[in-house]
C-alpha cells in the first residue's frame, strides 16, 4: 500500500546552521558552496545529477528576468529517465520523515531547489490521488 503521507519538504541555503528538524538533507547544486565544510552541511546525501546542467546554470546566472525560461528548461532536464528515478527516490524520503532540499545561491526566490521542491510536491500530489483508499 502507498504512503499518504504529506511531505514534509523545506528548502534552505547552505550557509544557514542545520537543524534537527531538517531531516534528511540533501545538497541539490552541481557545485559545492563556497566555503562551507562537509561537516557544517550535516548533508545525506549529494544530488548533483538532479541540479541543472552546466549550460542551463550558466544561461541562468541567477538573473531573475530568465527565471520563467530558467524553470521551463530545467523542467524540461527533470524529466530526463535518470532525474525522473532520483526525484522519485526524494518524494518517498519526503513522505518518510523531513526532506530539506540545501542550495548555495544567495536568492531565496530564484534557484533550483525551488524547481525541485516544486516538482517533487507535485509528484506526492499525483501519488496521493491515486492511492487507493481505505473503506470506512
Amino acid at each position: 500500500m502507498r504512503s499518504r503521507a504529506v511531505p514534509r519538504i523545506r528548502i534552505k541555503r547552505a550557509y544557514e546552521r542545520a537543524s534537527r528538524d531538517d531531516g534528511a538533507r540533501v545538497l541539490v547544486d552541481r557545485l559545492w558552496p563556497r566555503g562551507v565544510s562537509r561537516r557544517a552541511l550535516a548533508l545525506d546525501e549529494w544530488a548533483k545529477d538532479i541540479a541543472p546542467s552546466d549550460q542551463l546554470r550558466r544561461w541562468f546566472g541567477h538573473d531573475p528576468r530568465r527565471w520563467k525560461e530558467f524553470v521551463s528548461r530545467y523542467r524540461e532536464e527533470l524529466r530526463a529517465p535518470a532525474a525522473r528515478e532520483r526525484l522519485e527516490a526524494l518524494a518517498r524520503r519526503a513522505r518518510a520523515r523531513p526532506l530539506t532540499l540545501v542550495y548555495g545561491a544567495r536568492d531565496e526566490q530564484h534557484n533550483d531547489a525551488v524547481v525541485i521542491a516544486d516538482a517533487l510536491r507535485r509528484r506526492s500530489r499525483r501519488v496521493a490521488r491515486s492511492a487507493p483508499r481505505r473503506a470506512a
